[in-house]
């Protein structure tokens, strides 16, 4: 594997619209990254969107790398949304959400 980082999010669009892309991982409103798998040729490519770090673009030596690095990606991410606390005991007191705009 080779990475660069890739400072403008356009370059990592132009490429992913030239690309088929394969799957993506992630997204920016609950991750703050998103990580698309795509093949360009005979290239499979990760490009690595984020809100809060570098981009980077990595290049995979061939099929079995490419499989190897999405399966990562989501164990990842999976991961870390079980990190992320347990909501189950979260209780809106306090909060009344009537609908008041009938008063207007």
């Amino acid at each position: 594997m080779e990475e660069i980082e890739i400072s403008s999010w356009a370059t990592l669009d132009a490429l992913k619209k030239a690309a088929d892309v394969v799957e993506t991982v992630g997204d920016f409103h609950s991750d703050q990254e998103m990580y698309v798998f795509c093949v360009l040729d005979e290239d499979y490519l990760e490009l690595g969107y984020s809100t809060a770090g570098p981009n980077y673009l990595r290049h995979y030596a061939d099929e079995d790398e490419f499989t190897e690095a999405i399966e990562k990606r989501r164990e990842g991410l999976d991961d870390s949304l079980l990190d992320d606390g347990d909501y189950d005991d979260f209780e809106d007191e306090g909060l009344d959400f009537d609908d008041e705009s009938d008063d207007l």
